[in-house]
């Protein structure tokens, strides 16, 4: 892995927010975290405080990245965190989510057949789909056996960390 590459990454984190990212390949395992969660200040009347001098060492802008992608880096978390799904599935459901960040790709190649469509009924191991991930892809399998429900992304879109992408009707 060279430093351009990891630059991307870094620029990666801080363009989406991310909490982190973990790469390895041939035996090279690089982390890299984004900023840490921070406490909502404390309301007293009108008066909110204002964290420490010590926590703004926290945020210091990671090699190549500008102090304004910085600090975009640490407003981003609050407004990309996405909210809470409004109903959680039906009794019966399985829900499968992405274990990593990627492309997500219904089918091996455009002109093949996507690996499921809802109402296929899968079973444990099967193929779902494909997350691409720094030009690696990744095989998503079911992890319960039943019928696919509901298909979330769309193909060819960019997904995150815990992202819903299947439900499945247990049997």
């Amino acid at each position: 892995m060279n430093v351009k590459e990891i630059k991307e990454l870094i620029d990666l984190v801080s363009r989406r927010g991310l909490a982190g990212l973990e790469v390895e390949r041939a035996g090279f395992r690089l982390r890299i975290e984004g900023p840490r969660p921070e406490a909502p200040p404390q309301r007293r009347g009108a008066v909110y405080d204002v964290p420490s001098s010590d926590s703004a060492s926290n945020h210091e802008p990671a090699p190549g990245v500008s102090p304004r992608s910085s600090a975009a880096l640490s407003a981003a978390p609050a407004a990309a965190v996405p909210a809470p799904a409004a109903a959680a599935p039906d009794e019966g459901h399985h829900v499968v989510t992405s274990p990593i960040v990627g492309t997500f790709y219904r089918s091996s190649n455009p002109d093949s057949e996507p690996f499921v469509k809802v109402g296929d009924v899968v079973e444990k191991g099967k193929t779902l789909c494909i997350v691409e991930a720094m030009k690696l892809m990744n095989e998503i399998e079911a992890d319960a056996a039943g019928t696919i429900s509901a298909i979330y992304p769309q193909n060819g879109q960019p997904i995150e960390f815990g992202e819903k992408l299947f439900a499945i009707q247990l049997r």
